[in-house]
């Protein structure tokens, strides 16, 4: 009997301490498997990933970035470079603009080779040489001649509708070395636009040109030049500067062309360095005048760049 009580107890004893060492080697299992995991590198979410947690942010609490958008003004401004000059023949509505918008990622004039009170011309003369396409009127081509026999590069600012449909084009600008630029997808006026839809506007051409011609845009213009303080930082958050102008026409009108004369001589009267060129590639005349233009420019000391 005695031997009995002496086994159960000895069993008990047994029993508890095996209970013990099961409980240890889970918790340290526990641990280490913790630490494994927190120690491990992290992967870097890849660019699908990150969009989509960036769209499911749209629709819980915005992200920091997106609330500073929020805090500026949408209130719509309809540029025009304006009809005062500098002494460097500058528009002086350009001038003030870069200065005020230069930091939300706008491009109205290149100030970096003077400064608003320069009094002379600096060593480096710049222009920036960039066209419109919103639909094709049959001169771009021609243009794209000129282009290449000059050895200039520009920026072709096109619609989702332009990208769509004329490939050939497109694709023979990016062939040349020429940059091609959004335009947005279907034209909307920006501020008349919500955030989101702007966001759109820009995100769909983007990744339509991407798709179909392995070409990665990063220069935005506005439809009509209109824009406000949040499209202006929307886009510059997306990777994009917006590409206004200091110079531009009335040669949008592809049905009353413009005298290639006269034309001709209100590009070059109204030449400035860092200046940003507008012109419309659907205007038989601009396709005209643009060689004597370049001709012209480069006498005086003129260089064609890109942003």
């Amino acid at each position: 009997m005695k031997g009995m009580k002496a086994l159960r107890k000895n069993y008990n004893k047994v029993l508890l301490l095996s209970s013990v060492c099961a409980f240890a080697l889970s918790a340290a299992f526990a641990l280490n498997t913790f630490y494994y995991v927190s120690a491990a590198p992290k992967k870097k979410p890849s660019r699908n990933e990150s969009a989509a947690t960036a769209e499911s942010s749209q629709t819980t609490q915005p992200t920091r970035s997106q609330r500073d958008i929020y805090s500026l003004s949408s209130k719509k401004i309809c540029w025009g470079q304006g009809r005062n000059f500098d002494k460097l023949n500058r528009p002086q509505d350009a001038v003030v603009s870069q200065q005020k918008y230069g930091e939300l990622g706008g491009l109205f004039i290149d100030l970096t080779d003077t400064d608003a009170l320069a009094a002379e011309e600096p060593a480096r003369k710049k222009i920036y040489l960039t066209f419109d396409e919103g639909y094709e009127n049959g001169y771009t081509a021609k243009i794209l001649d000129t282009l290449n026999e000059k050895n200039v590069s520009a920026v072709f600012f096109i619609t989702g509708d332009y990208a769509k449909k004329e490939g050939d084009l497109v694709r023979r600008m990016i062939d040349e070395g020429q940059l091609v630029g959004n335009h947005t997808w279907r034209h909307y006026s920006m501020p008349e636009k919500s955030i989101d839809t702007c966001r759109e506007e820009i995100s769909l051409l983007h990744d339509y040109v991407k798709e179909n011609y392995g070409y990665e845009m990063s220069l935005l213009r506005p439809p009509k030049g209109e824009f406000s303080e949040q499209t202006l930082a929307l886009a510059d958050s997306m990777g994009y500067k917006t590409c206004l102008w200091s110079f531009a026409y009335k040669d949008w009108n592809a049905n009353s062309p413009g005298d290639c004369a006269q034309s001709l001589s209100k590009l070059n009267e109204r030449l400035h360095s860092g200046g940003v060129y507008l012109l419309h590639a659907v205007s038989p005349t601009n396709a005209a005048i643009l060689a004597d233009f370049i001709d012209s420019a480069r006498s005086k000391g003129y260089e064609f760049v890109t942003p």
